[in-house]
C-alpha cells in the first residue's frame, strides 16, 4: 500500500448526493475518489491502518537508524553464530567471496499488532558459478496427489493429524562445497579488510540451500527408521506395532 495514495484513516463520509467524496490531491486519479471504506469494519481499518504505517527497509544504511532493526540484526547474526554457520577467515588466493545482503520484514499478529522486527541476513546467489561453488542442485517436492492420499486414508482410518514447521530449514543443511561470503554490512568490519567467512552450513540465497536441507532430513529420518517411497522420494513412512 506504500506506493498508493489511499486515506485509510478517514473518518468523514462522503456526502448523500455523490457515491464517493470527490478529494483533490494533485494525483490525476486519486484513489479515494473511487475507492471507499465505508463499508469496512472499524476493526478492519484500524489493521489496513496498522499495516501500512511502519516502512520496511530495503538497504542497511536505512536500517541502521533505526534501533529496532539494530536489535534485530544483531539477533540474526547471534543465531547464525550459535549455528556455527561460519568461520571467519582469510580470503584464499584465487577465491572470490560472494556478497549478501539485509532482507528485512515486519511480522503482525492477527489484529493488525506487530509481533516482531525480523531482519535476515541472505547471500546472493546469482553470483555464484556452477563447478565452482555449488554443483547439484535439485531437491524432491511433495507431489498433490501424494498429500491428497495421505488425507484421504488418514481420514478413512480416524489418524491424528499433525502438522509442524522448522524455523529457519536451510540453515540446517551442510555444506559439501567451499563457498566463502562477504562480511555482513555492519559487522566484524574491524576484523580488516581481507577477512571473509567461510561458510559451514547453509544460508537463504545459496542454490543448493534446498538441496541439502532435504539431504538432511531424509538422512535423520532414515535413522530414526522411516521408510522411503519409491513412488514419491517425499513421502516417508513408520510403521511399529
Amino acid at each position: 500500500m506504500q506506493d498508493y495514495l489511499y486515506y485509510l484513516a478517514k473518518a468523514s463520509k462522503p456526502p448523500s448526493s455523490s457515491p464517493l467524496q470527490k478529494v483533490f490531491s494533485g494525483k490525476p486519479y486519486p484513489i479515494i475518489n473511487y475507492v471507499t471504506c465505508d463499508n469496512f469494519s472499524n476493526a478492519h481499518i484500524n489493521y489496513l491502518t496498522a499495516i501500512t504505517k511502519v516502512v520496511e527497509p530495503r538497504y542497511f544504511h536505512e536500517a541502521v537508524k533505526d534501533v529496532k532493526w539494530r536489535d534485530a540484526m544483531a539477533k540474526e547474526i547471534k543465531a547464525l553464530e550459535m549455528n556455527e554457520t561460519w568461520t571467519i577467515v582469510d580470503l584464499p588466493v584465487g577465491k572470490k567471496p560472494i556478497d549478501c545482503k539485509w532482507v528485512y520484514k515486519v511480522k503482525y499478529n492477527s489484529d493488525g499488532s506487530i509481533e516482531r522486527y525480523k531482519a535476515r541476513l541472505v547471500i546472493r546467489g546469482d553470483q555464484q558459478v556452477e563447478g565452482f561453488d555449488y554443483h547439484e542442485t535439485f531437491t524432491p517436492v511433495a507431489k498433490m496427489v501424494s498429500v491428497r492420499c495421505f488425507l484421504s486414508v488418514a481420514i478413512a482410518r480416524g489418524w491424528e493429524l499433525h502438522q509442524m514447521d522448522v524455523n529457519n530449514a536451510f540453515r540446517h543443511g551442510d555444506l559439501n562445497e567451499e563457498v566463502y561470503m562477504t562480511l555482513p554490512p555492519g559487522f566484524f568490519r574491524a576484523l580488516g579488510p581481507h577477512k571473509v567467512c567461510k561458510l559451514k552450513k547453509s544460508l537463504y540465497g545459496l542454490k543448493q540451500a534446498p538441496r541439502q536441507w532435504f539431504a538432511k532430513l531424509s538422512s535423520k529420518l532414515l535413522e530414526y527408521g522411516f521408510l522411503r517411497s519409491y513412488a514419491d522420494y517425499s513421502l516417508f513412512t513408520y510403521v511399529k506395532g
